[in-house]
């Protein structure tokens, strides 16, 4: 089912989801590439290769959610048909899921990242899934928001 043109609420936070998920994907660079190899290195030998796994997880969450971020804002801008961005190759991606009990021997700063990068994927989630919800599933404020919308 194709979607309604987003609206300025909608349009300002999948901009500033995009914001967020940048800087993120700045810091998770920065970490990961710089005192995070020096923080990997201390830890146990396993314990090092959960850490890299991690690291790839955070990094393939947070690439699924600017690509689909981007896919909205190519919608936005007249780039893509709405039904081109419902097509399956440009939905959120599943996220890679973490172990807490092997996150939990990581540096704080590590869990932090990894924390934030699942969070987002969750947050976009809901925006991707809400997509497929039928009109009537909608929230009250929702309709009443498209109902504004449709008399204006």
């Amino acid at each position: 089912m194709p979607h309604a043109p987003a609206s300025r609420i909608e349009r300002r936070l999948i901009d500033s989801l995009y914001v967020e998920a940048m800087v993120l994907a700045d810091e998770a660079r920065g970490y990961f590439d710089d005192c995070g190899r020096a923080d990997r290195d201390l830890l146990a030998p396993l314990e090092r290769v959960s850490f890299s796994c991690e690291s790839l997880k955070v990094t393939t969450r947070l690439m699924h959610v600017i690509a689909w971020l981007l896919t909205q804002r190519a919608v936005e801008a007249g780039e893509l048909r709405p039904s081109e961005a419902m097509d399956r190759a440009r939905r959120l991606g599943e996220a890679p899921v973490s172990e807490p009990i092997a996150i939990a021997a990581f540096p704080a700063r590590a869990r932090s990242l990894i924390a934030a990068s699942i969070d987002l994927h969750r947050r976009t989630a809901l925006l991707d899934g809400a997509r497929d919800a039928p009109p009537e599933a909608t929230s009250p404020a929702r309709r009443m928001q498209q109902k504004l919308a449709g008399a204006l």
